[in-house]
Protein backbone atom coordinates (compact mmCIF):
# COMPACT_ATOMS: atom_id res chain seq x y z
CA UNK A 1 0.00 0.00 0.00
CA UNK A 2 1.70 3.17 -1.17
CA UNK A 3 -0.86 5.85 -0.32
CA UNK A 4 -2.90 7.09 2.58
CA UNK A 5 -6.54 6.15 2.19
CA UNK A 6 -9.60 8.20 2.99
CA UNK A 7 -10.44 7.10 6.50
CA UNK A 8 -14.23 7.05 6.09
CA UNK A 9 -15.81 4.96 3.32
CA UNK A 10 -19.30 3.84 2.43
CA UNK A 11 -18.11 0.35 1.49
CA UNK A 12 -14.89 -1.60 2.04
CA UNK A 13 -14.35 -4.75 -0.02
CA UNK A 14 -11.72 -7.16 1.30
CA UNK A 15 -10.15 -9.19 -1.51
CA UNK A 16 -9.08 -8.38 -5.07
CA UNK A 17 -10.05 -11.67 -6.70
CA UNK A 18 -13.06 -12.39 -8.95
CA UNK A 19 -15.58 -11.75 -6.16
CA UNK A 20 -14.02 -8.48 -5.03
CA UNK A 21 -13.51 -7.19 -8.58
CA UNK A 22 -16.99 -8.32 -9.67
CA UNK A 23 -18.83 -6.73 -6.75
CA UNK A 24 -16.65 -3.64 -7.08
CA UNK A 25 -17.52 -3.21 -10.77
CA UNK A 26 -21.20 -3.48 -9.89
CA UNK A 27 -20.96 -0.92 -7.10
CA UNK A 28 -19.24 1.40 -9.57
CA UNK A 29 -22.07 0.79 -12.06
CA UNK A 30 -24.78 1.87 -9.61
CA UNK A 31 -22.85 4.98 -8.61
CA UNK A 32 -21.28 4.22 -5.22
CA UNK A 33 -18.58 6.87 -4.83
CA UNK A 34 -16.74 6.14 -1.62
CA UNK A 35 -15.56 2.55 -1.68
CA UNK A 36 -12.25 0.74 -1.79
CA UNK A 37 -11.05 -2.78 -2.61
CA UNK A 38 -8.27 -3.94 -0.28
CA UNK A 39 -5.97 -6.65 -1.66
CA UNK A 40 -3.14 -7.94 0.50
CA UNK A 41 -0.96 -8.87 -2.48
CA UNK A 42 -1.85 -8.09 -6.09
CA UNK A 43 -5.08 -8.43 -8.06
CA UNK A 44 -5.89 -12.10 -8.57
CA UNK A 45 -2.98 -13.20 -6.36
CA UNK A 46 -4.62 -16.54 -5.53
CA UNK A 47 -4.70 -17.39 -9.23
CA UNK A 48 -1.09 -16.28 -9.67
CA UNK A 49 -0.13 -18.89 -7.08
CA UNK A 50 -1.75 -21.79 -8.91
CA UNK A 51 0.52 -24.60 -10.10
CA UNK A 52 1.76 -23.79 -13.59
CA UNK A 53 -0.22 -26.64 -15.12
CA UNK A 54 -3.56 -25.88 -13.44
CA UNK A 55 -6.38 -24.45 -15.55
CA UNK A 56 -9.87 -23.12 -14.91
CA UNK A 57 -12.20 -26.08 -15.11
CA UNK A 58 -15.10 -24.05 -16.50
CA UNK A 59 -14.77 -23.20 -20.21
CA UNK A 60 -14.46 -19.65 -21.48
CA UNK A 61 -16.09 -18.82 -24.79
CA UNK A 62 -17.01 -15.60 -26.59
CA UNK A 63 -20.77 -16.14 -26.41
CA UNK A 64 -21.77 -12.59 -25.41
CA UNK A 65 -22.74 -11.92 -29.03
CA UNK A 66 -25.36 -14.68 -28.72
CA UNK A 67 -26.75 -13.54 -25.36
CA UNK A 68 -24.81 -15.96 -23.14
CA UNK A 69 -22.08 -14.51 -20.94
CA UNK A 70 -18.70 -16.23 -20.72
CA UNK A 71 -18.83 -18.61 -17.73
CA UNK A 72 -15.65 -17.13 -16.28
CA UNK A 73 -16.59 -13.46 -16.67
CA UNK A 74 -17.15 -11.42 -13.52
CA UNK A 75 -18.98 -8.53 -15.17
CA UNK A 76 -21.14 -8.07 -18.28
CA UNK A 77 -19.69 -7.38 -21.71
CA UNK A 78 -16.34 -8.95 -20.85
CA UNK A 79 -14.91 -12.35 -21.73
CA UNK A 80 -11.68 -14.06 -20.63
CA UNK A 81 -11.89 -16.03 -23.88
CA UNK A 82 -11.76 -12.80 -25.87
CA UNK A 83 -9.12 -11.15 -23.70
CA UNK A 84 -6.87 -14.18 -23.31
CA UNK A 85 -7.71 -16.26 -26.41
CA UNK A 86 -7.98 -19.29 -24.12
CA UNK A 87 -10.82 -21.69 -23.34
CA UNK A 88 -9.27 -22.88 -20.07
CA UNK A 89 -6.97 -20.10 -18.84
CA UNK A 90 -4.09 -20.67 -16.45
CA UNK A 91 -4.11 -18.92 -13.09
CA UNK A 92 -1.71 -16.19 -14.22
CA UNK A 93 -3.77 -15.59 -17.35
CA UNK A 94 -6.99 -15.28 -15.40
CA UNK A 95 -5.35 -12.86 -12.96
CA UNK A 96 -4.42 -10.75 -15.98
CA UNK A 97 -8.09 -10.68 -17.04
CA UNK A 98 -9.10 -9.47 -13.57
CA UNK A 99 -6.48 -6.74 -13.71
CA UNK A 100 -7.74 -5.62 -17.12
CA UNK A 101 -11.26 -5.39 -15.68
CA UNK A 102 -10.11 -3.34 -12.70
CA UNK A 103 -8.24 -0.92 -14.97
CA UNK A 104 -11.08 -0.60 -17.49
CA UNK A 105 -13.63 0.19 -14.78
CA UNK A 106 -11.10 2.33 -12.88
CA UNK A 107 -11.82 0.45 -9.69
CA UNK A 108 -10.29 1.81 -6.46
CA UNK A 109 -8.09 -1.22 -5.78
CA UNK A 110 -5.31 -0.82 -3.22
CA UNK A 111 -2.72 -3.60 -3.40
CA UNK A 112 -0.29 -4.70 -0.68
CA UNK A 113 -2.99 -3.78 1.81
CA UNK A 114 -3.21 -6.56 4.38
CA UNK A 115 -6.25 -6.48 6.64
CA UNK A 116 -5.12 -7.28 10.18
CA UNK A 117 -8.27 -6.71 12.20
CA UNK A 118 -11.97 -6.04 11.71
CA UNK A 119 -14.36 -4.75 14.35
CA UNK A 120 -18.00 -3.74 14.26
CA UNK A 121 -18.72 -0.77 16.51
CA UNK A 122 -21.89 1.27 16.82
CA UNK A 123 -23.12 0.63 13.30
CA UNK A 124 -19.80 0.97 11.48
CA UNK A 125 -16.83 -1.24 10.68
CA UNK A 126 -13.27 -0.45 11.70
CA UNK A 127 -10.66 -2.14 9.55
CA UNK A 128 -6.97 -2.10 10.47
CA UNK A 129 -4.70 -2.20 7.40
CA UNK A 130 -1.01 -3.10 7.51
CA UNK A 131 -1.04 -2.86 11.30
CA UNK A 132 -1.23 0.91 11.18
CA UNK A 133 -4.00 2.57 9.21
CA UNK A 134 -7.61 2.43 10.44
CA UNK A 135 -10.42 2.67 7.89
CA UNK A 136 -14.10 3.01 8.71
CA UNK A 137 -17.12 2.13 6.63
CA UNK A 138 -20.84 1.60 6.86
CA UNK A 139 -20.68 -1.64 4.87
CA UNK A 140 -18.09 -4.39 4.55
CA UNK A 141 -17.98 -7.01 1.78
CA UNK A 142 -15.79 -10.00 2.61
CA UNK A 143 -14.45 -11.41 -0.67
CA UNK A 144 -11.12 -12.86 0.47
CA UNK A 145 -11.66 -16.35 -0.98
CA UNK A 146 -10.04 -19.56 0.24
CA UNK A 147 -7.10 -20.62 -1.95
CA UNK A 148 -4.46 -18.88 0.14
CA UNK A 149 -5.51 -20.82 3.26
CA UNK A 150 -4.65 -24.50 2.57
CA UNK A 151 -6.07 -27.10 4.94
CA UNK A 152 -4.14 -30.21 5.95
CA UNK A 153 -7.19 -31.72 7.60
CA UNK A 154 -6.90 -33.45 10.96
CA UNK A 155 -4.63 -36.31 9.94
CA UNK A 156 -1.78 -36.83 12.42
CA UNK A 157 1.47 -36.39 10.53
CA UNK A 158 -0.08 -34.30 7.75
CA UNK A 159 2.78 -31.85 8.38
CA UNK A 160 5.01 -34.24 6.43
CA UNK A 161 2.91 -33.68 3.30
CA UNK A 162 2.93 -30.86 0.76
CA UNK A 163 -0.38 -29.21 -0.04
CA UNK A 164 -1.28 -29.32 -3.74
CA UNK A 165 -1.90 -25.57 -3.81
CA UNK A 166 1.69 -24.77 -2.79
CA UNK A 167 3.28 -26.62 -5.72
CA UNK A 168 4.51 -24.09 -8.29
CA UNK A 169 4.94 -26.68 -11.06
CA UNK A 170 4.60 -30.46 -11.18
CA UNK A 171 7.61 -30.65 -13.50
CA UNK A 172 9.93 -30.24 -10.54
CA UNK A 173 8.14 -32.63 -8.16
CA UNK A 174 10.52 -35.39 -7.04
CA UNK A 175 9.76 -39.09 -6.80
CA UNK A 176 8.70 -41.88 -9.11
CA UNK A 177 5.54 -42.97 -7.27
CA UNK A 178 3.59 -40.19 -5.55
CA UNK A 179 0.75 -40.76 -3.04
CA UNK A 180 -2.07 -38.20 -3.15
CA UNK A 181 -4.56 -37.82 -0.31
CA UNK A 182 -7.82 -36.41 -1.64
CA UNK A 183 -9.57 -37.37 -4.86
CA UNK A 184 -11.59 -34.32 -5.78
CA UNK A 185 -10.64 -31.61 -8.33
CA UNK A 186 -7.20 -30.59 -7.07
CA UNK A 187 -6.17 -34.14 -6.19
CA UNK A 188 -7.17 -35.57 -9.55
CA UNK A 189 -5.62 -32.60 -11.37
CA UNK A 190 -2.35 -33.34 -9.57
CA UNK A 191 -2.63 -37.02 -10.50
CA UNK A 192 -3.21 -36.18 -14.17
CA UNK A 193 -0.23 -33.85 -14.38
CA UNK A 194 2.10 -36.23 -12.56
CA UNK A 195 1.01 -39.12 -14.77
CA UNK A 196 1.69 -37.02 -17.86
CA UNK A 197 5.24 -36.73 -16.54
CA UNK A 198 5.40 -40.56 -16.54
CA UNK A 199 5.16 -40.84 -12.75
CA UNK A 200 3.12 -43.47 -10.91
CA UNK A 201 0.39 -42.02 -8.71
CA UNK A 202 -1.86 -43.55 -6.05
CA UNK A 203 -4.91 -41.51 -5.01
CA UNK A 204 -6.52 -42.14 -1.61
CA UNK A 205 -9.99 -40.91 -0.70
CA UNK A 206 -12.52 -42.09 1.88
CA UNK A 207 -15.20 -41.61 -0.75
CA UNK A 208 -14.95 -42.07 -4.50
CA UNK A 209 -15.54 -38.57 -5.88
CA UNK A 210 -14.26 -39.65 -9.29
CA UNK A 211 -17.31 -41.94 -9.51
CA UNK A 212 -19.97 -39.48 -8.29
CA UNK A 213 -22.42 -38.17 -10.88
CA UNK A 214 -24.74 -35.27 -10.18
CA UNK A 215 -25.49 -32.08 -12.09
CA UNK A 216 -23.83 -29.98 -9.37
CA UNK A 217 -20.08 -29.77 -10.10
CA UNK A 218 -19.59 -28.85 -6.45
CA UNK A 219 -20.20 -32.51 -5.66
CA UNK A 220 -18.30 -34.36 -8.40
CA UNK A 221 -15.54 -33.90 -10.95
CA UNK A 222 -16.10 -31.31 -13.65
CA UNK A 223 -16.41 -32.57 -17.25
CA UNK A 224 -13.06 -30.93 -18.05
CA UNK A 225 -11.27 -32.85 -15.29
CA UNK A 226 -13.21 -36.06 -15.85
CA UNK A 227 -12.35 -36.13 -19.56
CA UNK A 228 -8.62 -35.62 -18.94
CA UNK A 229 -8.76 -38.17 -16.13
CA UNK A 230 -10.28 -40.87 -18.32
CA UNK A 231 -7.72 -40.22 -21.04
CA UNK A 232 -4.84 -40.53 -18.59
CA UNK A 233 -6.17 -43.69 -16.90
CA UNK A 234 -5.45 -45.52 -20.15
CA UNK A 235 -1.73 -45.21 -19.40
CA UNK A 236 -2.25 -47.22 -16.18
CA UNK A 237 -0.08 -44.93 -14.08
CA UNK A 238 -2.92 -43.65 -11.85
CA UNK A 239 -4.08 -46.08 -9.15
CA UNK A 240 -7.27 -45.37 -7.21
CA UNK A 241 -7.85 -46.32 -3.59
CA UNK A 242 -11.42 -45.31 -2.89
CA UNK A 243 -13.17 -45.89 0.43
CA UNK A 244 -9.75 -45.63 2.08
CA UNK A 245 -9.19 -43.22 4.96
CA UNK A 246 -5.66 -42.19 5.79
CA UNK A 247 -5.56 -42.04 9.58
CA UNK A 248 -1.88 -41.29 10.18
CA UNK A 249 1.32 -40.40 8.34
CA UNK A 250 4.84 -40.92 9.65
CA UNK A 251 8.30 -40.18 8.31
CA UNK A 252 10.95 -42.78 9.00
CA UNK A 253 14.42 -42.90 7.45
CA UNK A 254 13.38 -40.42 4.74
CA UNK A 255 10.37 -42.55 3.82
CA UNK A 256 6.72 -41.67 4.28
CA UNK A 257 4.38 -44.29 5.75
CA UNK A 258 0.60 -44.03 5.35
CA UNK A 259 -1.67 -45.87 7.78
CA UNK A 260 -5.36 -46.73 7.58
CA UNK A 261 -7.93 -46.37 10.37
CA UNK A 262 -7.02 -49.84 11.67
CA UNK A 263 -3.42 -48.81 12.17
CA UNK A 264 -2.17 -50.88 9.26
CA UNK A 265 0.60 -49.57 7.02
CA UNK A 266 -0.90 -49.38 3.53
CA UNK A 267 1.63 -47.33 1.59
CA UNK A 268 5.38 -46.74 1.85
CA UNK A 269 6.76 -43.92 -0.22
CA UNK A 270 10.07 -42.21 -0.96
CA UNK A 271 8.13 -39.36 -2.57
CA UNK A 272 6.57 -36.76 -0.30
CA UNK A 273 2.80 -37.28 -0.11
CA UNK A 274 0.60 -34.63 -1.72
CA UNK A 275 -2.40 -33.58 0.33
CA UNK A 276 -5.44 -32.18 -1.50
CA UNK A 277 -7.97 -31.81 1.29
CA UNK A 278 -9.24 -28.35 0.48
CA UNK A 279 -8.88 -25.03 2.25
CA UNK A 280 -9.64 -23.20 5.46
CA UNK A 281 -12.18 -20.43 5.32
CA UNK A 282 -10.77 -16.91 5.02
CA UNK A 283 -13.59 -15.91 7.37
CA UNK A 284 -11.45 -16.84 10.39
CA UNK A 285 -10.65 -13.17 11.04
CA UNK A 286 -14.32 -12.19 11.11
CA UNK A 287 -15.68 -15.48 12.40
CA UNK A 288 -17.28 -13.86 15.45
CA UNK A 289 -19.29 -11.52 13.22
CA UNK A 290 -21.21 -14.43 11.65
CA UNK A 291 -23.56 -17.08 12.96
CA UNK A 292 -22.63 -20.59 11.84
CA UNK A 293 -24.44 -23.75 10.83
CA UNK A 294 -23.91 -26.17 13.71
CA UNK A 295 -23.21 -29.31 11.69
CA UNK A 296 -22.00 -28.16 8.29
CA UNK A 297 -19.96 -25.22 9.61
CA UNK A 298 -20.82 -22.58 7.02
CA UNK A 299 -21.71 -18.94 7.63
CA UNK A 300 -25.43 -18.27 7.94
CA UNK A 301 -26.60 -15.50 5.61
CA UNK A 302 -29.89 -13.76 4.97
CA UNK A 303 -31.51 -13.43 1.55
CA UNK A 304 -29.03 -10.64 0.65
CA UNK A 305 -25.89 -12.66 1.55
CA UNK A 306 -25.61 -10.49 4.65
CA UNK A 307 -24.51 -11.82 8.02
CA UNK A 308 -27.48 -12.76 10.17
CA UNK A 309 -25.50 -11.60 13.20
CA UNK A 310 -23.85 -8.39 11.99
CA UNK A 311 -25.90 -6.04 9.76
CA UNK A 312 -23.90 -4.48 6.95
CA UNK A 313 -21.44 -7.36 6.63
CA UNK A 314 -21.78 -9.20 3.31
CA UNK A 315 -20.11 -12.34 1.98
CA UNK A 316 -19.12 -12.75 -1.68
CA UNK A 317 -17.26 -15.60 -3.31
CA UNK A 318 -16.90 -19.39 -3.01
CA UNK A 319 -17.90 -19.51 0.66
CA UNK A 320 -21.46 -18.31 -0.02
CA UNK A 321 -23.95 -21.03 0.79
CA UNK A 322 -27.70 -21.24 1.25
CA UNK A 323 -28.66 -24.58 2.80
CA UNK A 324 -27.88 -27.16 0.08
CA UNK A 325 -26.99 -24.58 -2.57
CA UNK A 326 -23.22 -24.12 -2.80
CA UNK A 327 -21.79 -21.19 -4.79
CA UNK A 328 -18.20 -22.40 -4.99
CA UNK A 329 -17.27 -21.65 -8.63
CA UNK A 330 -16.85 -18.30 -10.37
CA UNK A 331 -19.94 -18.69 -12.54
CA UNK A 332 -21.97 -19.64 -9.46
CA UNK A 333 -21.00 -17.03 -6.91
CA UNK A 334 -21.12 -14.22 -9.49
CA UNK A 335 -24.90 -14.80 -9.59
CA UNK A 336 -25.12 -13.09 -6.20
CA UNK A 337 -23.16 -9.92 -7.03
CA UNK A 338 -26.32 -8.03 -7.97
CA UNK A 339 -28.05 -9.06 -4.75
CA UNK A 340 -25.25 -7.60 -2.62
CA UNK A 341 -24.95 -4.42 -4.74
CA UNK A 342 -28.71 -3.87 -4.70
CA UNK A 343 -28.95 -4.17 -0.92
CA UNK A 344 -26.04 -1.78 -0.34
CA UNK A 345 -27.35 0.66 -2.93
CA UNK A 346 -30.80 0.73 -1.36
CA UNK A 347 -29.34 1.46 2.06
CA UNK A 348 -27.30 4.31 0.56
CA UNK A 349 -30.38 5.76 -1.15
CA UNK A 350 -29.07 5.02 -4.65
CA UNK A 351 -31.34 4.16 -7.58
CA UNK A 352 -30.33 0.58 -8.39
CA UNK A 353 -32.67 0.00 -11.34
CA UNK A 354 -29.65 -0.34 -13.65
CA UNK A 355 -28.99 -3.71 -12.01
CA UNK A 356 -31.97 -5.22 -13.80
CA UNK A 357 -29.78 -5.26 -16.92
CA UNK A 358 -27.54 -7.80 -15.23
CA UNK A 359 -30.26 -10.41 -14.59
CA UNK A 360 -30.11 -11.95 -18.07
CA UNK A 361 -26.34 -12.34 -17.69
CA UNK A 362 -26.71 -14.37 -14.51
CA UNK A 363 -25.22 -11.69 -12.27
CA UNK A 364 -28.35 -10.96 -10.27
CA UNK A 365 -30.04 -14.12 -9.05
CA UNK A 366 -32.39 -13.33 -6.17
CA UNK A 367 -34.80 -16.24 -6.63
CA UNK A 368 -33.14 -19.47 -5.51
CA UNK A 369 -36.24 -21.61 -5.99
CA UNK A 370 -35.09 -22.50 -9.52
CA UNK A 371 -31.77 -23.89 -8.29
CA UNK A 372 -30.95 -27.48 -7.48
CA UNK A 373 -32.78 -29.15 -10.37
CA UNK A 374 -31.21 -32.32 -11.74
CA UNK A 375 -30.83 -33.12 -15.45
CA UNK A 376 -32.89 -35.90 -16.96
CA UNK A 377 -30.14 -37.05 -19.30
Amino acid sequence: MTKELEQKMDVIIVGGGPAGIGVGAMLKAIGVKRFVILEKNDIGSSFRNWPEEMRLITPSFTTNYFGQMDLNSVISRTSPAYTLKKEHPSGKEYAHYLKVISEYYELPVVTNAAVDQVESRQGEFQVVVNSSQILRSQFLVWAAGEFQYPSFGKIPGAKFCIHSSTVRTWKEFPGKHVPIIGGYESGIDAAINLSRLSKEVTVFDRGEPWSEKTTDPSCNLSPYTSERFQQELINQRIHLRGKTSIAKITKENNRYILYDKDGQSIFDSVAQPVIATGFHSSLTMVKELFSWHRKKKYALLNENDESRKTPGLFLAGPQVRHEDLIFCFIYKFRQRFGVVANCIGNHLGINTSILDEYRSDGLYLDDLSCCGEECNC
